[in-house]
């Protein structure tokens, strides 16, 4: 069954390149393309996505005030962004406002599918430098907290190496260059993390990971 996805972007040049790079995998059907934010509600009541590609930048609502829209009224959806710069701050506030994660519009040709499966298969495509971000929220927001790791848990040796590097802020990539495995076995070790610690996101897991003292 192909994965749904809407786009949100008032750039009608990349909405078309996003469409015809889409187009060229099966597992992929466009459901919707939006030039606005404005009625974003309903117009995913009406074209029913798995998955929405949203850009920060647009007129009227934006992309951030879109996730918060959406992720309230469709939890269930996941939220990739799309942004020209990695805007620390911006990128930042819309993680926080519920988007699963981002990729650079640069990068669209090279990582939009990858961005899309991992999203599928439980990742969250995010830079290293918001992963930081994501981290040092969470430590400050919950100091004193930490408790003792919970052994059901039962992560292998290699899975808490990359819920360690996962925490520490590396990407995939990084990580599978630190631990000399592929970016598959990454994949593969982060679905399984993930199962084991019954989160859906990598908040969630930095957060438990963190306050369990998991690693």
């Amino acid at each position: 069954m192909s994965i749904r996805i809407a786009i949100f972007d008032d750039n009608k040049n990349i909405r078309n390149s996003i469409i015809l790079l889409l187009n060229t995998d099966p597992d992929f059907e466009v459901v919707g393309n939006f030039s606005t934010a404005q009625h974003c509600v309903e117009n995913v009541l009406t074209s029913r996505p798995d998955l929405i590609l949203m850009d920060l930048e647009m007129p009227g609502v934006n992309g951030i005030e879109a996730v918060k829209l959406l992720t309230k009224e469709f939890p269930h959806i996941q939220i990739l962004i799309q942004t020209v710069f990695e805007d620390d701050e911006r990128v930042f506030d819309s993680i926080c406002a519920g988007a699963s994660g981002y990729i650079l519009k640069n990068q669209l040709n090279t990582s939009l599918i990858d961005a899309i499966k991992d999203l599928q298969t439980g990742g969250s495509p995010m830079s290293p430098s918001i992963a930081r971000r994501v981290l040092n929220m969470l430590q400050h927001s919950y100091p004193g907290k930490r408790q003792q790791p919970l052994e059901e848990y039962n992560l292998t040796a290699r899975e808490k190496e990359v819920l360690s590097a996962v925490v520490n802020g590396l990407s995939y990539k990084m990580i599978g260059y630190e631990l000399n495995i592929s970016y598959e076995t990454v994949r593969s070790h982060i679905k399984k993390i993930y199962e084991k610690l019954h989160v859906a996101s990598l908040t969630e897991v930095v957060a438990k990971a963190i306050n369990q003292n998991i690693v």
